[in-house]
């Protein structure tokens, strides 16, 4: 048995926030792989339902962010789970707006939910990490997470709620690099390399003159082909001995 938990605040007033991106999650993952409904228990809202043949139970605590670590405790001494067995869906501010990564232990990072967590289960549940971003200045981040996402940030949530449901099966078996593929279909799917090949823009070479059609006219015009008449000789002399004599010295 898995425990997926998801992190966030109860109440209409929070729904959007980015603080619950966590409670999105496992809505998605609900509606999706056919849940059984939302029930109150563990103060908490828990359901129940089957992935790849490993039985999940979804708990959205009920008890402000802050003491998220009460609720899962109920659960996992109810059920008798190790933390080796649950899977926190949480905001990260460390990480771009969609972005998402997987992590096994480490440290709890200032976020109030992990903090809670670890005071009452210990550091070793597994995490996923949900991006949203951060403000800029630590103090403005209890303002920043506390605020609805933004309509702009409506495509890459919903692209990312998806991946994780999608991936939920793979989460539930231990196999984060399965879950991680699945998100990124999601998130950035691969571009299509279907379709013509785009024109590179070069011309074509010119034809040698070798390659012309020996019929193809030429564009010079055409030399007139030379003379075969012979040339003319001068007519014979006809002046008389004096006029040749008076021409000779003009």
């Amino acid at each position: 048995m898995k425990l997926f938990v998801g992190l966030g605040n109860p109440g209409a007033k929070y729904a959007r926030n980015r603080h619950n991106i966590g409670f999105m999650a496992l809505d998605e993952i609900a509606c999706d792989h056919g849940f059984s409904p939302w029930k109150a228990k563990f103060q908490g809202q828990i359901c129940e339902g089957t992935l790849g043949g490993i039985k999940v139970l979804l708990l959205k605590p009920q008890t402000f962010m802050n003491l998220s670590g009460q609720s899962v405790g109920e659960a996992m001494r109810f059920y008798k789970l190790t933390s080796a067995d649950v899977i926190v869906l949480h905001d990260e501010l460390d990480l771009a707006p969609g972005k998402c990564r997987v992590k096994q232990g480490g440290g709890h990072a200032g976020h109030n939910g992990l903090r809670s967590l670890h005071s009452h289960i210990g550091a070793e549940y597994g995490r996923v990490r949900l991006g949203v971003g951060h403000p800029g200045h630590k103090d403005a981040v209890a303002g920043y997470v506390l605020r609805d996402f933004p309509k702009a940030d409506e495509v890459w949530l919903d692209d990312l709620l998806r991946g994780i449901s999608d991936g939920a099966t793979a989460l539930a078996a231990g196999d984060g690099g399965k879950f991680m593929n699945a998100v990124s279909l999601r998130v950035a799917p691969p571009r299509s390399s279907g379709g013509s090949k785009p024109a590179t823009g070069k011309k074509p070479a010119p034809q040698q003159a070798a390659e012309k059609p020996a019929s193809q006219p030429s564009s010079k015009p055409a030399r007139a082909p030379a003379s075969t008449k012979a040339p003319q000789e001068p007519d014979s002399d006809s002046r008389s001995a004096l006029e040749k004599l008076v021409q000779k010295f003009k």
